[in-house]
């Protein structure tokens, strides 16, 4: 997985189960309340472009 979240200038790279998260060149952490929204708004917001994306190559 590759997600840039725009609010935390970071890129998620892995997610364990238990909610803790690998930035890229960083180690496990367990995000904070303001980083988990900012990473959740990022995923919402890639999901969007990309159902869009497959709406118009679907069409």
């Amino acid at each position: 997985m590759r997600l840039y979240v725009e609010a935390m200038d970071a890129v998620v790279v892995e997610v364990d189960p238990d909610g803790r998260v690998r930035l890229e060149n960083e180690d496990w952490s367990t995000p904070t309340l303001q980083e988990r929204r900012a990473i959740i708004y990022a995923a919402q917001q890639e999901m969007t472009a990309l159902s869009e994306l497959l709406d118009i190559l679907q069409s």
